[in-house]
């Protein structure tokens, strides 16, 4: 029975289209990235990149190099777009994406981690087998129809993004409209709709909104008679997200992925009038079927649990970022918090401040005061600088920090040596002092 569900033939529409569409979103990510100034801000003017700990060697290009990747990217995105030598299109975008992904910290996004499993999705999937260069090329690839694990995979994973994402909510500084009141009180600047966004009532329905629509848009998308009013809702949602937050193609690609929820048949109709409707009842079982079912089994354990680690860890997440990353808790605290770098040398007894403005962007000045990790990346760096110079030293940091608009708390302890500290990937880290945020 399983079986038959999977690997049911269905019409392929919705994929073909939604290829087209997320080709065209991943060139604009790419490109787009060029000419904001992302590139120059957060991988040309810093010196060096907070990658992710282990993955040092993850640095960007010398000069202008990063512009060019992106160029390059981009044109992956366009070979995408004309399903034009669309696995090794798709799988040098999936590279290059997480390579940067991984590469800084400095701009994290639970939506740039979401943009690299929607690239693992989209390699995995016969996404060219219709309206495409390759098809136009060699004609025996042409097919109307896909295995219903297609859909079935972006369903799942699209409820486990926003039930994760609705769940996280539920504490008490999102309940009673504290981080909704701060968001919208850091957009009062904003042309037209900043006065707007300051009246009382409107981060109490951001509140309950955001909350309830994360919770139900999957099941209201898949039940016919609640279907093209969710939809409604989230064109309206989505897009208030991308003018208010302009978080890039996340609110875009987020309305593609309704392609998969409607009618093939009324998909096939609107977009692809000239392709032939497949209505075959037939079951096809592939011969890498045990590999694509353990796939599947990994794949959807690791979602379902990488969210849940911070509960494993001690203190509160808010305050420590441990199990913060990979877990769909977005936009969920304000920090803010300033962090002195004491270096002391053990042979002369010489005691230094560190001049952080000498190593750091502002973009990285900003994370190098409220995230522990970065932190002690940092102290690192520092550590291996002075250890080519043949300085034995230790660092001290002095750090306070303030979740949504409580009081400075220190978030380091002051006696530790952070250039001997260790940094614990799956455990509590014992430099990071006690938040308090309870009973503030």
């Amino acid at each position: 029975m399983l079986q038959k569900w999977l690997f049911k033939q269905v019409d392929n529409s919705a994929l073909i289209v939604f290829r087209v569409c997320f080709g065209l979103l991943i060139t604009i990510e790419a490109w787009g990235a060029i000419f904001t100034g992302w590139i120059r801000r957060a991988l040309i003017e810093p010196t060096f990149t907070f990658n992710f700990i282990g993955l040092d060697f993850l640095q960007p290009l010398p000069g202008n190099g990063m512009y060019y990747y992106y160029a390059v990217m981009g044109l992956f995105g366009v070979f995408v777009t004309l399903g034009y030598k669309y696995r090794f299109s798709m799988a040098s975008y999936t590279l290059m994406w997480s390579c940067v992904y991984f590469m800084q910290k400095s701009s994290y996004n639970n939506h740039y981690y979401l943009l690299i499993l929607i690239c693992i999705f989209m390699l995995i999937v016969p996404a060219h087998r219709y309206f495409s260069l390759d098809v136009k090329q060699n004609s025996a690839l042409k097919k109307f129809s896909m295995p219903n694990w297609v859909n079935i995979f972006i369903i799942l994973q699209l409820w486990i993004v926003y039930t994760y994402a609705s769940v996280a909510k539920l504490y008490p500084d999102w309940l009673d409209g504290t981080v909704p009141t701060l968001l919208m009180k850091s957009k009062q600047h904003y042309w037209l709709v900043g006065d707007f966004l300051q009246n009382e009532w409107v981060p109490g329905v951001i509140t309950y909104f955001g909350l309830i629509f994360d919770l139900i848009v999957i099941p209201c998308l898949l039940w016919k008679p609640t279907r093209k009013p969710i939809f409604i809702a989230a064109i309206f949602f989505h897009l208030f997200n991308s003018f208010i937050f302009q978080i890039g193609i996340f609110p875009y690609l987020s309305l593609a992925f309704c392609l998969f929820f409607f009618p093939a048949k009324s998909i096939q109709q609107r977009f692809l009038p000239k392709k032939k409707f497949y209505e075959l009842e037939e079951v096809n079982i592939p011969k890498y079927k045990p590999a694509l079912m353990s796939f599947f089994a990994v794949w959807f354990l690791l979602q379902l649990c990488l969210p849940l680690r911070h509960w494993f860890i001690q203190d509160n997440v808010l305050w420590t970022e441990e199990g913060h990353r990979l877990s769909w808790r977005m936009m969920l605290r304000s920090k803010s918090g300033n962090s002195t770098f004491k270096i002391v040398n053990n042979t002369t007894g010489k005691r230094t401040i560190v001049p952080k403005r000498n190593y750091l962007s502002k973009k990285q000045m900003r994370i190098v005061s409220t995230k522990p990790d970065v932190i002690w990346q940092f102290c690192q760096r520092l550590k291996k600088e002075y250890e080519e110079k043949g300085e034995d030293i230790s660092i001290y940091v002095n750090a306070k920090v303030r979740v949504n608009n409580r009081s400075s708390q220190p978030l380091i302890d002051p006696k530790v040596d952070m250039a001997k500290a260790e940094w614990n990937y799956f455990s509590h880290n014992d430099w990071i002092l006690p938040s308090n945020l309870e009973k503030q």
